[in-house]
């Protein structure tokens, strides 16, 4: 079940004259940084998932709104078609660039613009770091909440594009839950604002469908987020278990017992021992599980609540309950966990990171449905979850220099998501579609679901040139897709 021939991205498009194009955009845009060397085109060529290569026609750095709009106007006047790239840690492939269109890099965007205490808003550009956010609204005693593990390097333009979360969005939700406002511009140039500093605006939600929107709709120039208040005080159980599947049931037992963490993490064994030995953080290696559970706010609640959580963790099985002694212990946990990737990264020459979410309740059934998927396809599957709120990221071990096994790390991925699927849950969390998951879409949404999205898009990109290729898949994939024997693929020397 490999990635199937996508003609967007490679036949369809039709050939463009390279020299013409950079000559056109050198005349109106005199003064913008263009690359067209195939030495400064290559530290471009993939995102954060770096399975999937493709070197761009050209690269534009844009300094000014106005260097922006004139781009677009100028790619959409010569039919070229547009990728926007921020910080490019993305993991599905969504600001692969295309070997006939120009990447949009907004990284110079990268000012924050506005900290407001009183309204407790931020108002930023597209290239700012997530942390940085956080960072600069430490003096007022506010912070930004949703805190993906790549937060010091993601750019907030591409968390609103991939509708980021992170380990504490069980309980502050997702990037479409913190930001108010954005700015943006169309693939004609026109600049468009949608949603509004107050708590909500009249018409549709076009501040929603563009929050994951994967830059097929708009180049997002500007965002105003909400800030929080830093909690009083925050404090970490860390549970271990002896059974993966006892831990995942003790996810629906903390919540059903009435409480809303702000963090609930899961690892499995195999993560666990990567990041104790990157990182130090005093997980326990002997566990086949863990769970951290951080309860934060007033400091007498956040007691109880502790109380109340180990009791429920005791209940399920846990053979140990440790509360982090300090602030120190605290953050040590979590940097072993928001190190998970690199730490697996260390024990393979190559992991495949996958990005499904399910019902809690279905936790411990998937669980044990990856692990049969792992045995059957002869390939290590490290599991780290958002398990609060059934977001996993199951970590495909795997090496890209023995021939096919790229293609059976695809194919276990493809199955683990349609397990997703088959549970009630869905193909993506918080990394977005891409080109990784777009067969995926297919098993997702039924055709007359795609045509819709299909339409959004056409609304606001009609020539379908910006991002072409990525997140929704056209009816003839679809259609192969659906009706190929999708057998399981035979790993390197077992056929």
């Amino acid at each position: 079940m490999n990635i199937l021939h996508d003609a967007r991205l490679d036949g369809d498009i039709p050939l463009r004259d390279k020299a013409a194009v950079t000559a056109d955009l050198r005349h109106h845009l005199p003064d913008m940084p263009l690359l067209e060397r195939e030495e400064d085109l290559r530290p471009f060529e993939c995102d954060g998932l770096s399975v999937y290569r493709t070197l761009p026609m050209l690269v534009a750095l844009p300094g000014t709104l106005d260097e922006v709009e004139t781009l677009l106007r100028r790619c959409h006047a010569l039919g070229v078609p547009v990728v926007s790239r921020g910080a490019g840690t993305g993991l599905s492939a969504g600001a692969l660039p295309l070997a006939q269109g120009v990447l949009l890099v907004l990284s110079r965007f990268d000012r924050i613009l506005e900290i407001d205490p009183e309204a407790r808003t931020a108002r930023v550009e597209p290239g700012v770091r997530n942390l940085a956010i956080s960072e600069a609204a430490a003096p007022h005693g506010l912070y930004y909440a949703p805190d993906p593990s790549s937060q010091i390097a993601c750019s907030i333009g591409g968390n609103v594009a991939e509708n980021a979360g992170g380990v504490h969005c069980l309980k502050y939700g997702l990037t479409v839950h913190n930001v108010l406002k954005v700015e943006v511009m169309t693939i004609e140039g026109e600049r468009l604002t949608l949603g509004s500093e107050a708590l909500d605006a009249p018409g549709f939600d076009l501040l929603a469908l563009f929050t994951g929107s994967e830059g097929m709709l708009g180049v997002v120039t500007e965002i105003t987020v909400k800030l929080l208040p830093k909690p009083e005080t925050a404090k970490v159980l860390m549970a271990s278990f002896d059974d993966v599947e006892k831990a995942g049931r003790a996810v629906g037992d903390i919540v059903a017992a009435g409480i809303i963490p702000g963090g609930l993490e899961m690892m499995d064994n195999l993560a666990i021992r990567a990041a104790e030995d990157f990182i130090g953080a005093g997980y326990p290696v002997e566990a086949e599980a863990i769970l951290l559970c951080e309860l934060d706010g007033v400091e007498a609640d956040v007691d109880d609540d502790c109380a109340i959580v180990r009791r429920v963790l005791e209940a399920a099985g846990a053979s140990e309950v440790r509360q982090a002694r300090d602030e120190a212990e605290r953050a040590l946990f979590w940097a072993g966990r928001k190190n998970a990737f690199p730490a697996v990264g260390r024990m393979s020459p190559d992991y495949y990171c996958m990005d499904g979410t399910i019902p809690r309740r279905e936790l411990p059934q998937v669980l044990k449905g990856i692990a049969e998927l792992s045995e059957r396809y002869g390939l290590r599957v490290a599991n780290v979850f958002h398990a609060g709120d059934g977001n996993m990221h199951p970590l495909i071990l795997f090496d890209a220099n023995r021939e096919g096994e790229l293609a059976v790390a695809e194919a276990l991925g493809g199955e683990i998501l349609e397990l997703c699927v088959a549970v009630g849950g869905t193909i993506t969390g918080e990394h977005g579609v891409g080109r990784e998951k777009i067969n995926q879409m297919c098993a997702q949404f039924r055709p007359d679901e795609l045509a819709t999205f299909r339409a959004a898009k056409a609304a606001f990109d009609p020539d379908q040139l910006l991002n072409p290729g990525k997140n929704i898949p056209t009816p003839a994939r679809c259609s192969e897709y659906r009706t190929l024997e999708r057998a399981p693929a035979t790993p390197p020397g077992h056929g």
